[in-house]
């Protein structure tokens, strides 16, 4: 009987243990799907809200080097960007009308939390070379979730508070390695680039839910037009 007894307590016990490691996943899951994209979206709002007060205020991080060595058709060089903070606005009309992050300077985990991160080894916005951003695909916001529609032709436009930056996609979003760091070369050698240029990379995790490869488009600098000239055709169709 005191066995019958035992066996019958350590069931309950087990049970109980398994209804709460269960709770604590859907617990978990919660916060990943939920808390952590509540935070991240308020968290983005708030860089934008940040950059839109300095643009007002006149205090926009643009600066020409040296005029003298600009060629007549080169962006005015942006200053040096702070690290970890927004610079810039981006904007990609195919993931939505209301589709808007903060770009921050670095990859950094933290940063990554805030908004979209630009690979502070690559080239300025606009400025020749490869201008690179990464972005979460799940979680915090979820910014890149929809990447794999992401298609040839499309427009990523940018603005940095002077200027606006239209961006054309050239491929389908192409799966590589974490390893892969050629595809922030200056002129990436998968891209079908043949020399220098104006491009833009965008990377972001997948699968959706995991982080074994990496999914890329690349783009090239399309137009360019001052703010004071109104929103570029990209985003007024």
């Amino acid at each position: 009987m005191s066995v019958g007894v035992s066996g019958r307590a350590v069931v309950r016990s087990f049970s109980e243990l398994c209804i709460t490691v269960g709770a604590l996943i859907v617990l978990f899951v919660v916060y990943v799907l939920f808390w952590t994209g509540i935070k991240a979206d308020a968290a983005m709002d708030s860089q934008i809200d940040q950059l839109q007060d300095q643009w007002a205020q006149g205090s926009v991080p643009a600066e020409v080097d040296d005029p003298a060595e600009e060629a007549p058709e080169e962006p005015p060089a942006p200053a040096a960007y702070k690290d970890g903070k927004p610079f810039a606005v981006m904007y990609i009309p195919r993931l939505g009308s209301t589709w808007n992050k903060p770009v921050l300077e670095n990859t950094k985990s933290d940063t990554l939390k805030k908004g979209l991160g630009h690979y502070a080894s690559t080239a300025r916005l606009g400025q020749k070379g490869n201008f690179s951003v990464a972005g979460h695909r799940r979680t915090y916001g979820d910014p890149f979730k929809d990447f794999p529609k992401l298609q040839r032709g499309d427009a990523v436009v940018l603005t940095d508070g002077t200027t606006w930056f239209t961006y054309r996609i050239d491929n389908r979003p192409y799966k590589t390695l974490p390893s892969d760091v050629n595809v922030i070369d200056p002129v990436p050698r998968k891209s079908g680039y043949d020399g220098p240029g104006r491009y833009l990379t965008l990377t972001t995790c997948e699968p959706e839910w995991g982080h074994s490869h990496r999914l890329i488009v690349w783009a090239h600098l399309d137009s360019t037009q001052p703010v004071e000239a109104g929103k570029p055709e990209a985003l007024r169709r």
